[in-house]
């Protein structure tokens, strides 16, 4: 065992004692039954939608037992950060509203890199007691280990034999600091321990692993500044002195309860619940694979506020993913219904984009035309500048359209699944960003098969005795008429019965009537719509149809 006063002298002096921590980071005055919780996002890349879930997770445990949720940016690993990643979280969380509840607090500083001296406090601790060591091993010395036990078919790792600087004498490891080598602060497995481990877990229950036997690095290089921790000692330190009482997080962290539970008992600190989630999935040709960053445009948080999905509804679909019955709720009490962690199961929930954009469509049913406007706008003035200006140039009539088969009737439409689909949707009410048809030989006309001559004494025909009508059957009836002058047969039935007596029928004279006012074949109650947009722009758009 090293001596002290060396040991000490690898450290800053003014570095805090570990009892003086504890004391700075007190436990915390919350009511009997309180979970203080915490996602630990790393800015390494962008946001998972999994990490959305998870803190959605933590947030609702400690809302609903009025307790803390922390968010902790993971950033020792700053080699591999990626800019701008961090504005990202606060972008993502703030949209969902998971924002934590200490931004800044007592218990902060919440960025892993600002915490330096917490971690080297508690490294000299472990030193001093001999619960770590010192490794000089080179990183040549650590692949020809590798190589060896790999062509031995041994376990690969740093223990037993193969640790080569555990069991160093005190003369050799003064010999590589007088040299000044780089080295590592390794954590010393305790070697009496039992071969498997079990533990609670919260939702899985009993669960057993084999025992860790690795001397894990807790302290990166010397030669590296500043001197920063393994994510599996900085969590550790963190949970502790956060007063952490509940680590949710994905399954792939099961095999590491082992360390980590070794980790808190060699630190004296308390040890946290864990509750080990199933990761989200995606149905794929012949199965299911995990929701995948790099294949999968919908794994990004981005992607949902990019495309518009209403943040209610995500929370709503993700929370019906944790905890089913909640799927069966109405939203407003599914979101205010506390999760469960013993109804959260062992296998990966599908993130199924189509049944999410129908939960959104059904939400968005269920706002006024007032909310819509005010919410697509938010979203433009963001993603889609030019329609920002539209709406806010012509917000009545923009109101006026979101209202179209919404407003007063019974079951409202469901055009509208996310805001990046106003445009499409909508967008034709608003001349700003509508373009006429361009004559009678217009390609958006041409699947109707209607010859052009035709199609232009039609329109003629209807501008000429055009009304502006308020009830839809008389106004409707103005298309009966031009349809008829113009040798239209009187119903699709009709038509079939004789093709060649014909051009078309009501059903392409009205066709055509839709074409000319929305450029489409698809869309709204022609009435309806002509009401919207008036008598000056529905002749506009007629006249510029017939050419």
């Amino acid at each position: 065992m090293l001596d002290r006063q060396v040991i000490d002298s690898l450290f800053p002096a003014d570095l805090p004692e570990a009892a003086e921590l504890e004391q700075r980071y007190p436990p915390r005055q919350l009511p009997e039954g309180a979970m203080v919780t915490r996602l630990g996002p790393s800015p390494t890349g962008f946001v998972h939608i999994g990490g959305l879930y998870v803190g959605m997770i933590d947030k609702d445990f400690s809302d609903h037992t009025s307790g803390r949720y922390l968010l902790r940016i993971e950033d020792t690993d700053q080699a591999r950060e990626v800019e701008g990643a961090v504005e990202q979280f606060g972008r993502a969380f703030g949209y969902f509203g998971i924002e934590a509840d200490e931004p800044e607090g007592e218990y902060g500083p919440y960025f892993q890199s600002q915490r330096e001296s917490v971690y080297l406090t508690f490294v000299r601790e472990l030193l001093r007691q001999d619960k770590a060591y010192l490794c000089f091993a080179t990183s040549e010395e650590l692949a020809d280990i590798r190589a060896r036990q790999e062509a031995s078919k041994a376990p690969t790792g740093y223990y037993g034999r193969w640790a080569i600087w555990r069991h160093a004498g005190d003369e050799e490891t003064a010999k590589a600091l007088d040299e000044g080598r780089p080295y590592v602060v390794r954590f010393r497995t305790p070697e009496d321990g039992p071969l498997r481990v079990t533990f609670d877990d919260a939702i899985r229950g009993k669960l057993q692993h084999e025992a860790n036997r690795n001397d894990a690095v807790i302290l990166k290089s010397s030669a590296s500044s500043p001197r920063l921790p393994t994510y599996h000692f900085a969590h550790a330190v963190d949970d502790h002195l956060m007063r952490v009482t509940h680590v949710i997080r994905g399954e792939e962290w099961i095999s590491s309860v082992p360390l980590h539970l070794q980790l808190f008992d060699a630190l004296g600190f308390e040890r946290v619940t864990y509750a080990h989630i199933a990761p989200l999935m995606k149905m794929i040709p012949g199965g299911k694979r995990k929701l995948s960053k790099r294949k999968d445009p919908e794994a990004s948080v981005d992607f949902y506020i990019e495309q518009g999905f209403p943040a209610p509804a995500v929370q709503y679909y993700l929370r019906g993913l944790a905890n089913g019955r909640l799927a069966e709720m109405p939203l407003q009490e599914a979101l205010s219904t506390p999760l469960a962690l013993d109804q959260f199961g062992v296998a990966g929930p599908l993130v199924d984009l189509v049944k999410l954009e129908g939960m959104s469509a059904d939400h968005i049913a269920t706002l006024t035309s007032e909310q819509v406007y005010e919410q697509v706008l938010v979203w433009a003035g963001q993603f889609d500048a030019e329609l920002e200006a539209v709406l806010k140039a012509d917000r009545e009539l923009a109101v006026k359209a979101i209202g179209v088969e919404r407003e007063g009737v019974e079951n409202p439409r469901k055009d509208l699944r996310k805001w990046s689909d106003f445009r499409p949707q909508y967008g034709f009410f608003l001349p700003a960003l509508f373009t006429p048809a361009a004559g009678p030989s217009d390609e958006r006309v041409t699947p109707l098969n209607v010859a052009p001559e035709v199609v232009t004494g039609f329109v003629n025909a209807f501008v000429d005795a055009y009304q502006h009508l308020d009830e839809q059957p008389e106004w409707f009836n103005q298309i009966r008429e031009a349809a008829a002058k113009n040798n239209f047969a009187p119903s699709p039935k009709e038509f079939k019965k004789n093709p060649d007596a014909y051009p078309g029928s009501i059903r392409e004279a009205s066709q055509l009537v839709r074409v000319a006012l929305t450029g489409s074949t698809r869309s709204p109650d022609l009435h309806a719509i002509a009401m919207v947009l008036g008598p000056d722009e529905v002749l506009r758009r007629l006249r510029s149809l017939a050419g």
